[in-house]
């Protein structure tokens, strides 16, 4: 009997992990990390990013967004509008001059309850200098870019 139950065991271990190889095989395409792993919800909670962790993660469009605990990736399930960045993360001045850099998720700015990030500290100087008319611009030049590649533009 004892016999019988090592070739259950290993028929069911094999079979279980078979199906978590497969399961998991097409993750690659959603294995990208979103604002290079910060908690979103933490601009709005705290006033400054923190980083997330891989035990509390959601994925949208693609991305995978990672929280620093289960509250903030809650609130984040919710209403991810609210929370995701402006522009999807690219630098806030670059789409202002049709451009797509990745944004430093710890060079940011908060606008009327909107995440926009920047390039660099030097960047976002550029991007005070007219923060409305930035965005003014950024969202006229988004509907055009958004789905281009970096390197198209």
């Amino acid at each position: 009997m004892n016999r019988f139950k090592s070739i259950a065991l290993t028929i069911f271990v094999a079979t279980v992990s078979l199906w978590a190889a497969n399961s998991h095989a097409d993750d690659v395409e959603i294995s990208t990390t979103g604002v290079l792993g910060y908690d979103l919800v933490s601009y709005h909670t705290d006033g400054k990013p923190v980083r997330g962790n891989g035990n509390n993660v959601v994925v949208v469009d693609g991305v995978s967004y990672l929280f620093a605990n289960e509250t903030n990736k809650n609130a984040f399930e919710k209403n991810p509008e609210k929370y995701l960045p402006a522009y999807g993360g690219f630098c806030a001045y670059g789409v202002a001059v049709n451009k797509k850099f990745i944004g430093d998720p710890e060079v940011w700015k908060m606008v009327d309850g909107t995440l926009y990030l920047n390039l660099n500290r030097d960047i976002q100087t550029k991007w005070n200098e007219d923060v409305p008319g930035n965005i003014v611009k950024a969202n006229q030049n988004w509907e055009q870019i958004k789905d281009k590649s970096p390197d198209q533009l």
